[in-house]
């Protein structure tokens, strides 16, 4: 009987261990502030500008990365390029831009451009933890912060 708690007791440690080492990570887009903020393990790691679609895309809601592109170029939209390509829904996807002028205010046709580099290591992070650990959600104000942003807290702020 001893033994069966002794083994009942290491597998459920090992349980939380496994699980406590594989952080989530939660990508919180605002359409209303033109802001992303990524948060691994509930600690907000990075905010960045973005741009998102001038005409109110990408739908809000939320979603899992379907699919990692290092180097992609739209097809639709003149062979435009787009590095570090994270595709959530529907052709939407999360990207680096050239044009990093017309970050923080809408400008794209309805994907979200990040400077290049910060597109870079969210493209690494999402690698990292793995699709099926990492959350997109778009919203507005608070939809895009969730129930839960109050907790965060803010570990750098890029």
């Amino acid at each position: 009987m001893v033994v069966l708690r002794i083994v009942a007791a290491l597998f459920l440690f090992s349980l939380f261990t496994v699980s406590g080492a594989r952080a989530d990570v939660v990508v919180r887009i605002d359409k209303a502030d033109q802001r992303m903020a990524v948060v691994v393990d509930g600690v907000t790691k990075h905010s960045w500008a973005i741009s998102t679609g001038l005409r109110g895309g990408p739908p809000s809601g939320a979603y899992r990365p379907q699919r990692l592109e290092r180097k992609w170029y739209s097809r639709k939209f003149d062979w435009a390029p787009m590095p570090h390509a994270i595709f959530f829904h529907e052709g939407y996807a999360i990207h680096g831009t050239p044009h990093v002028a017309r970050l923080g205010r809408r400008a794209s046709h309805g994907c979200v451009r990040l400077h290049p580099s910060n597109a870079a290591v969210l493209f690494a992070l999402v690698k990292e933890h793995g699709m099926g650990n990492t959350r997109i959600v778009v919203g507005s104000g608070m939809q895009a912060r969730g129930d839960h942003a109050h907790r965060h807290r803010v570990a750098a702020d890029d």
